[in-house]
């Protein structure tokens, strides 16, 4: 399990931008389960519909992209985990992306990825979002590891 500030360590998303708040499970290689508590207080919801607030269906795939990060990143050597602070990770498609549920504030907003294919910097990944065990935005992300 890692905490916000473990995350930060591997992440080079801030505030507002990191959309992962906890890894509650991760086996490197292969998946991770994380979450973000989506509160009324964020800024995308002034105008992600005043009166109807919804988040945005973007933030969840970043959200998702960015546990993925951390799955890849804790995945690789000691020695290249090390460099984490030089790497970045790049989108390089997104594809079969469905949203099924809208989510609103207060919802918990629980990521599970699984990986599909890992070679060299590149990574495949079945990310799926869930809130109160509903299914709510599937996609496959492909990404690469890349220096900054």
């Amino acid at each position: 399990m890692l905490d916000v500030t473990e995350i930060q360590k591997i992440l080079p998303h801030r505030f507002p931008f990191l959309l992962v708040d906890r890894v509650l499970d991760i086996k490197e290689g292969e998946y991770i389960e994380a979450y973000k508590n989506v509160t009324i207080g964020e800024h995308i919801f002034q105008g992600h519909f005043p009166g109807h607030p919804i988040y945005p269906g973007v933030m969840i795939i970043e959200g998702m992209a960015q546990a993925g990060g951390i799955l890849a990143f804790k995945s690789m050597d000691e020695e290249s985990q090390e460099d984490t602070k030089n790497k970045v990770v790049y989108f390089m498609s997104i594809d079969k992306c469905k949203f099924r549920k809208p989510v609103r504030p207060g919802d918990r907003l629980v990521y599970k990825l699984k990986v599909l294919k890992h070679k060299g910097a590149i990574w495949v990944l079945k990310g799926e979002a869930f809130v109160d065990g509903k299914l709510t935005t599937e996609a496959e992300l492909k990404a690469m590891i890349v220096d900054k």
